[in-house]
């Protein structure tokens, strides 16, 4: 795709063939008899091809970016790598608060953050270095209604003029050049050098990085956040200057409800002891966030290792940052002792939950060979003291 047909797509004849594409990929129609049919009313071959890929993508999109999916245009890169829409609200209402004159939204893409900015009634700059993004990026803000206070540049981030903003967020591109994501910073690009030059600059940034963001290279007064949604760990940003929380070094924030928890450095390590009646599984951002020791003392609990991230207690005590379980049985993990502990009590599956565990879930699953009718237990595979056990739980609400 190339700017000229984003700007087809948003004539008449191109939101005809969208309509009409939506309408057959909604039907059940396969790709080979829609493109028929959609050609029979169009020559422009380009552009029906456009708007059948633009149909499907809005399929996909329409689980993370509801409504605003049916509006928006797409590239399969763009839906894959744009921030789903809860968290870009939730992180959007942190530059609210602060109030800028103008945010410019860095590497935009095709403007899943830009559309939250100027929702939250702020004045955006976006910028992204490919012509194709930064005008899919342009027409998703103008087709929502927000493109007043939005102002869209195909630039070099590195080298576009930010005269007037003083607040900017940049979502740096993580893949090498053959596509796959890296984890690595020294990977990103921009290079991650420009994180410290922008923050010079100004101040009010925030950037995004991959969850696995290593602490260590967190600079000194720095906030990382930690996000998930739906228990699914999505982002870690950091935030620096009056974006970020005095005080506060690591935070995680669940979201769609919003539980935010922070590093406490009075909270001591945790101590270590056998299973208890209930056991609690941190959230992914809880644990990546480095804050499971502030959990268990919020629960008053422990940890079953020292290194893995289950907290036990032996009252029945809720939090918002961990599912809890019911403890029925604890034994060190044997396959032939488990099937038949499994077979005697009649159950039927298995939900495997794991952590510091080399076992397959799916693999363990076929090798018990359980019948498939009657109750489902939930097992929990992890260590203790380097010695495999298994936990038989039960899920509460």
């Amino acid at each position: 795709m190339d700017v000229d047909v984003v700007a087809r797509l948003r004539t008449a004849a191109g939101r005809r063939l969208l309509a009409q594409a939506s309408g057959l990929l909604a039907a059940g129609t396969d790709t080979l008899a829609a493109t028929a049919r959609l050609r029979a009313t169009s020559t422009d071959h380009e552009l029906v091809a456009a708007a059948l890929t633009q149909a499907q993508l809005r399929a996909a999109a329409r689980p993370r970016f509801g409504p605003d999916a049916e509006v928006m245009l797409w590239t399969r890169a763009g839906l894959e790598q744009a921030t789903r829409a809860v968290v870009a609200r939730h992180r959007a209402a942190r530059y609210a608060a602060l109030g800028p004159h103008r945010t410019a939204d860095l590497c935009c893409g095709v403007g899943g953050d830009l559309v939250a900015l100027a929702r939250a009634g702020l004045a955006v700059l976006g910028v992204d270095v490919d012509p194709v993004t930064a005008a899919l990026a342009r027409a998703n803000v103008e087709e929502l209604g927000l493109g007043a206070d939005v102002e869209i540049r195909a630039d070099d981030v590195t080298r576009t003029d930010l005269t007037g903003c003083d607040a900017a967020f940049l979502d740096p591109a993580r893949r090498d050049r053959a596509g796959r994501r890296t984890f690595d910073p020294a990977g990103y690009a921009p290079a991650w050098s420009f994180v410290a030059e922008l923050a010079a600059r100004i101040p009010a940034t925030g950037v995004k990085a991959a969850p696995g963001f290593p602490h260590a290279l967190v600079p000194a007064g720095v906030e990382a956040e930690l996000v998930s949604d739906a228990g699914e760990v999505k982002e870690a940003v950091l935030w620096h200057g009056p974006l970020a929380t005095p005080g506060v070094h690591r935070r995680a924030t669940l979201l769609p409800g919003g539980a935010s928890l922070v590093d406490d450095p009075a909270v001591a390590a945790p101590a270590v002891r056998p299973a208890g009646r209930w056991l609690h599984e941190p959230d992914g951002a809880v644990v990546r966030a480095g804050l499971v020791a502030e959990v268990a003392a919020a629960l008053d609990g422990w940890l079953l290792d020292p290194r893995v991230a289950y907290v036990c207690t032996d009252h029945d005590v809720g939090s918002p940052f961990t599912r809890r379980y019911a403890v029925e049985d604890v034994l060190p993990f044997q396959l032939k002792r488990l099937r038949a502990l499994l077979r005697e009590r009649g159950v039927g599956d298995v939900v495997v939950k794991k952590r510091a565990s080399a076992v397959d879930p799916e693999d363990l699953r076929r090798r018990l060979r359980l019948p498939g009718h009657g109750p489902t237990q939930t097992l929990v595979l992890t260590r203790v003291a380097e010695r495999p056990v298994v936990l038989l739980v039960r899920p509460q609400p």
